[in-house]
Order: C-alpha cells, then sequence, then structure tokens
C-alpha cells in the first residue's frame, strides 16, 4: 500500500480563535499560529479562517517517490488534474471539495500503554487495588488523528477518487456511503452521499474506553452543549466511541479499540443496512448526528462570518 499515515488536516471556520479554544481542551497541543499537534504524530491539525466550516486540506503520507509516480499514474487514468512535485502531489476531490495532498514522510511509531489489568467472572487480574482508569488525573491527549468523515454531492466519484486514484482500500460499505482505509485502521476516510460538500467529523485515537469517557466527560464540564453522542460502541470498525461539536459545528471524537486490517486478503468487505451499521451499543443516534443542525444553513450559503 502506497500510503501510510492520515498526516494533517486543514479545517477551515469562520472563527478561529473559537476553535482554537475548543481543540486546546479537547487535548491537542496548541503549536499557535492554528496548529495543533498529538503525542505520537506530531503537527495534525490547521486552522484557518474560512466564510463557512469545512474541510480545506487533507494530508496523507507515503513513504518514497515510486509511491508518488503510481498514484500520479492512478489519477492520470483517472483524467483527474493534480499538481506534482519532488516530493509531494495533491488534488482536489470535486465531490467533497477537499484537496488531497500527499507528501512523502515517516511512518508514526507508537508505544503502547501498559495493559490495564480487567476483573471478569472467574478471573481476578487487580485484587486489592482501585481500577487504573479511576486513579487517573493527567489529562487526555489524543495518540493521533485516526478518520475523517466528508459529506460528497458526487459520493461515487469520490469513493473513485480515493480508491482508484489514491489507493484506498474499501472495507466496508452502507447505502451512499464507504469506509475506506490507507492503514491498519479500519477506516481512515469515509466519504457519504450529501446534499453539499462538508466535514462530518474528525475523530481522535486515545488509549482506552477510559480515556474516551474521561476526555468527553472533561469536555463537557461547563459546556453542555458540546455534547452529540456517546459513550457506545460502533459496530463498523468496533471502535468505542463519544462525539462533541467544536464552536464552528464540526464533530470531533474520541475513539479507540478500533478494528485493524492487517492482510487485505483475510478481510472480506460487507453491505450494510440499519441502525445495526452505525452502532452495536450506547445511546439513540440523534437526529443532528445524521443531520447536522447547520447543513440547510451549509446549503444557502448562509453559515458564515463577515
Amino acid at each position: 500500500m502506497a500510503l501510510h499515515r492520515l498526516a494533517r488536516i486543514t479545517m477551515g471556520v469562520p472563527d478561529v480563535e473559537a476553535t482554537a479554544a475548543y481543540y486546546a481542551d479537547f487535548g491537542l497541543t496548541n503549536l499557535g499560529r492554528g496548529r495543533f499537534a498529538t503525542t505520537d504524530g506530531g503537527e495534525q491539525l490547521k486552522i484557518v479562517h474560512a466564510p463557512r466550516r469545512r474541510l480545506d486540506e487533507l494530508v496523507l503520507g507515503a513513504d518514497d517517490c515510486d509511491d508518488l509516480g503510481r498514484i500520479a499514474a492512478a489519477l492520470k487514468g483517472l483524467e483527474v488534474p493534480f499538481v506534482r512535485d519532488a516530493h509531494s502531489l495533491r488534488a482536489v476531490d470535486p465531490g467533497t471539495e477537499v484537496t488531497v495532498s500527499v507528501e512523502i514522510r515517516p511512518r508514526i511509531v507508537q508505544d503502547a500503554p501498559a495493559a490495564a489489568p480487567y476483573n471478569a467472572p472467574g478471573r481476578i487480574e487487580r485484587a486489592d487495588v482501585r481500577a487504573p482508569g479511576v486513579l487517573r488525573e493527567k489529562p487526555v491527549r489524543p495518540r493521533r488523528l485516526g478518520h475523517v468523515v466528508l459529506g460528497s454531492t458526487n459520493q461515487e466519484a469520490s469513493q473513485r477518487f480515493f480508491t482508484e486514484g489514491f489507493g484506498f482500500k474499501v472495507s466496508d460499505l452502507v447505502p451512499g456511503a464507504a469506509f475506506l482505509r490507507c492503514t491498519t485502521d479500519h477506516h481512515n476516510v469515509l466519504v457519504q452521499r450529501a446534499p453539499v460538500p462538508f466535514l462530518h467529523h474528525s475523530s481522535w485515537q486515545v488509549d482506552d474506553v477510559d480515556e474516551v469517557g474521561r476526555g468527553a466527560t472533561r469536555m463537557l464540564e461547563g459546556h453542555p452543549e458540546r455534547h452529540v453522542w456517546g459513550l457506545g460502541r460502533h459496530f463498523l470498525g468496533s471502535n468505542f466511541f463519544w462525539y462533541l461539536k467544536d464552536p464552528a459545528g464540526n464533530f470531533s471524537e474520541y475513539f479507540s479499540d478500533m478494528d485493524c486490517i492487517v492482510d487485505d486478503q483475510v478481510w472480506t468487505p460487507g453491505v450494510w443496512e440499519g441502525a445495526s451499521a452505525l452502532y452495536s451499543w450506547g445511546p439513540p443516534v440523534p437526529p443532528s448526528f445524521l443531520r447536522p443542525d447547520d447543513l440547510a444553513a451549509l446549503m444557502t450559503g448562509a453559515h458564515s462570518t463577515s
């Protein structure tokens, strides 16, 4: 596989200062000038001004120039315009209006956290002490960017753009949407049919379900309006989740325990429908998650500031 990581996203929002404050609270490291880093991935978020909320750019990591050459040849076969230099390549997906860039970058190496001891029926792994998860006091810090979900006005074309053009693999399908991967994660990009291009959410990896819960609980202290959906566990991807909303209207997700696809020959993509495809357990899906409250404003161009 030519690609190996989601390196960085650039998010356009009407109010950069308020959105930047939110992602600092979320646990990303503020590098200044709208730039934020994760623990393992380095700089992975840039926030810039835009009349309406949107994902401006998605940067992917590749190993070498040969990878860029293969992607360039594939995009040429799709008749997709692109710009290439010695160390990068970029093209725009018309369906999502996102500039997708590929840069030669080192692979992320993650140190595994210490395994948490869990007691279960007939199995005592933690005797006479409290669970580590309830004793943690340090702020939750996302380890890396995991995936983004994008609305596309031409979902089929966007899917081809990512799969046939950039080499993403299909992990699973639901009507009008595709879960796509360029790493061992179950999905790194999800493109879904939408009446207007928009960023549905960005998703950030934390160590375990305790960090999902701790992070969201901390974010909601004094800010109940940030809550969207959680705690729950997805069916597609299997990950624990909790979704929150930034001041611009973008959703952000803490996740842990994502399915990993190491051998493409073993994994068989499925086609799924209904609520069971969306989650295994958790609170009922809020309507605003399926159709964000500002979608009509995005369609009319009213979601902007001077």
